[in-house]
This record gives C-alpha cells, structure tokens and sequence, in this order.
C-alpha cells in the first residue's frame, strides 16, 4: 500500500493538515501491516535548529504511539548546542529529575526515508496535557492558530544557504558560486548525491543553484503551509548534511564561514483567506493591500527588539556586521535585496522576502516571530512606512540584542513571557560560552603583540 506524503503547494489550513494527517494515518497503517514500512523515526525540532530523534518499530508506532505518544527527555529545551545543560531558571522546569515530556506525531509531516523507514515530526506536551510554548513548533503552531482567527492563512517559502567545507572549514571552492555552472564542477558528485537526497524526500524543491560565497549553495523550498514549510527546511537539512558526511565534507549552516560572507534563511511570506485566494496585492499587482501593509508594517516595528530571534548566535553578528548583503539597517523595498524586506512578485504571486535571519537560526520560531509581528500590524491596523524609508536597525552586538529583548513589553506580546525568557536564557548561554572559550583568534591577536 502506498503513503501519498505530497505537500500541496500554497496555503493550507489546520484544518485541512487535520485532514491530510488521518488519510495518512490509515494509509500507514496499511503499509505497516504489509511489511513495507518496518521504522519510522520520530523527530522534535528543538531550540537550536535541529531534530531530536527517536527510532521505533513501525508496529509499536501505529499500535501505541499514534494514540499514546512517547516519552522524550525533557531536556531537549534546556540543552545547549553541545547539549550539556543551561544553567538557567526558564529551563528549570525541563531538568528537573530529566523527566519526559510527550511527543505527538504530526502525521501530515511523513516523509520516506529510504525503502522501510519513515520521518515523522513531532509536537511534545507535559505528561498531563499541558502545552510547551518553548518548543519551537508549538511556538509556531499557536501562531498559525491566531492568524486563522483573523481569518489569515500563511503561505511559506524557505531559502537555506549551505556552505560546503572541508572538515576543518576550507570551503571547496576558491570563489564565489553566484548563477555558477561550471564553478560548480569541484562539488559535482556531492551535489548529484543532494540532489538524489532531496528528490528522495520528495518535498518539493523550486530551485538549486550556486550562491555568492565560496563553497555556497542555495536549496529553495515551493511555497506551503507555515508548519510544512519549516519542518520540511529542517528535514532538507537533515539528508544535506548526511550525504555531505557520506562524501567526508561538512555542510556548514553558519550565518558566516568568514567575515564578508553571509549564510542567510531567507523567508518568503504571503497571506490568503481560508479558501486560499491571496490578500497580498492591492488596486495594482506590484502594489501591496492595505492588509498586507499593516503586516510589513508590523514586521518592521518589532524587527529590532526578536534580533536575537534572527540572530541567536555570535557567529550571526558577523554576518549581521560585515555581510554586504545583510539587513542592517529596516526599511522595505520593491524588488530590492539590499533592504531587509523585498517586496517580490506581482499579482497573486505578491510576497514578502524577510532577509534578516541568518542559516543558523531556528526556523520555526524565526516564522512565528514573522507571523506574530505581522498580525499585530494588522490588528493595530499600523501604516506602513513609505518605501525606502529607514524605520529602524537591528542590534549590531549579542549584547544588544539580549538587551533588547529581555527589555522588549512588544517581545511579550508577540509570543508570550515563556517563549522569551527561553530565548533569553539560550543567548545568554550562547554569550557566556564565548567569553570562557579561547580559540584561533585570541592566539593570533595575541601573537601580534609579540
């Protein structure tokens, strides 16, 4: 029996996920019991943009799991990227005892993964129902909820920048890759292998194509539904990482390998009614609604004070510093990847490019930021600034940004206390971890003074 996994292309409702999750579930579950599926992974976006996971036996999932859950340490929220614990009280609460949250698969997330193996990403819980605001996916999904109560429905495009390195961070090519075609040449077996990785998810590529950076490589998701659209960028992650592992090269998601160099999660978003037809362009078709002006107007607004919701890392700073292309400075433009935000298309295909994120962000909470922000232009019916016009900056520092944020009444309002007291203590680590770490640089900066 055959699993149809097929995102469809555009916006897409809960309620219509809810739809395509139970024709999945008996499609499984027919599959299983014919012996053709024998695994099926679970897998939990976590703070740090990338998967917990767990395996299981593809019967005790559709026996057990689709109406009981599994239980996963709890931890996974309260771990830095080395996953050692955060000292912090917003992730008390998950190292305590290192008891077990639940997790819930979404089975609208199913994805192949090689000829018995499944993928399926999770939600988590509290043991007693509770929901857990800091997991990045439910951060989103709480966001998708309050959009579809204004009667919105997000569509979601996801551009990822990879950077292909030898294992100690020589990129494997000397120069940039922009539009390249014979540039491409030294990574040809390693892109023909990504390329065969991605078809075999079957998620849907747009586009591929060298990038501006040496060693750099772009991945363009078609458009989806917001939570498809972030878990399936994580999923593409995933196998481009395993195959660059198979051929002894690392695949590098840094915001900046080097200074002058950018790795960016480049967002394109547009909103629909229910029924899916578009509210993005106005009176002309390169001219935005007053709906969707609200919502620039929105991002725009809170942009500075979720830097460190785009920026979570030291390494994103450079980038943010030194990177031509970044979105320093706030204002929006028609056509114009200069400004943090592009406005891109005409007509029904209008949309916004949110440029500011960096590759090593969280992906699902840099969309429900976006989202969030937005629909509080909406509902404060906020004007949107004329275009050109600079409204803002993004914090130039770490410093900067944890200040701002852990300061920011606006921060609260958009996402919840929970979700930035935890955004908070992770910088804060990340902070922390960088200032007691002696690297390349201190020994260089030191042999200078010799």
């Amino acid at each position: 029996m055959s699993v149809d996994h097929t995102r469809p292309v555009g916006p897409r409702t809960l309620a219509e996920r809810a739809q395509a999750a139970s024709a999945l579930s008996g499609a499984l579950r027919g599959a299983v019991a014919a012996g053709s599926v024998r695994r099926v992974v679970c897998l939990v976006p976590d703070p740090h943009a990338r998967f917990a996971a767990v395996e299981l036996s593809a019967g005790y999932f559709v026996d057990t799991v689709l109406t009981s859950g599994y239980g996963m340490c709890a931890y996974v929220f309260g771990w830095n990227p080395a996953r050692q614990a955060v000292n912090a009280s917003a992730v008390d609460q998950f190292l305590g005892g290192y008891g077990d949250l639940r997790i819930r698969p979404d089975l609208a997330t199913l994805t192949p993964d090689g000829p018995d193996t499944w993928l399926v990403v999770c939600d988590v819980e509290w043991p007693d129902g509770r929901s857990v605001p800091e997991a990045p996916r439910t951060t989103l999904r709480e966001q998708v909820v309050m959009a579809e109560k204004l009667g919105l429905v997000a569509s979601v495009g996801i551009e990822h920048e990879v950077t292909f390195t030898s294992p100690d961070g020589v990129p494997l090519t000397g120069g940039g890759l922009d539009y390249a075609v014979g540039g491409l040449s030294p990574m040809s077996g390693l892109l023909a292998d990504v390329r065969s990785a991605l078809d075999g998810l079957g998620l849907g590529v747009e586009s591929a194509r060298g990038e501006c950076h040496p060693g750099q490589f772009e991945v363009v998701q078609r458009h989806r539904d917001a939570l498809a659209a972030c878990d399936d960028a994580m999923l593409h992650q995933l196998v481009v990482r395993r195959v660059a592992a198979e051929h002894g090269v690392r695949a590098g998601y840094l915001a900046a390998e080097s200074a002058g160099t950018g790795g960016s999660c480049h967002v394109h978003l547009s909103l629909s009614d229910p029924a899916g037809v578009s509210l993005v362009a106005g009176a002309r078709p390169d001219q935005v609604s007053t709906l969707f002006g609200h919502f620039l107007a929105g991002v725009l607004r809170a942009a500075p004070d979720l830097t460190a919701f785009w920026a979570p890392t030291w390494n994103s700073y450079v980038r943010l510093r030194t990177s031509p292309f970044s979105p320093r400075s706030l204002r929006w433009g028609s056509d114009d990847r200069t400004a943090a935000v592009r406005l891109a298309g005409r007509g029904q295909s209008l949309r916004m490019e949110a440029r500011f994120a960096g590759a090593d962000a969280q992906v699902h909470t840099v969309v429900a930021a976006l989202i969030a922000s937005g629909l509080s232009g909406v509902e404060e019916r906020l004007e949107l600034a004329a275009e050109n016009r600079q409204v803002g900056d993004l914090a130039r520092t770490p410093w900067e940004a944890l200040q701002k944020l852990s300061g920011s009444k606006l921060a609260v309002a958009l996402l919840g206390q929970a979700v930035v007291d935890h955004r908070v203590a992770m910088m804060g680590e990340e902070l922390d971890s960088g200032l007691e770490a002696v690297n390349s640089w201190h020994r260089e900066r030191g042999d200078l003074r010799a």
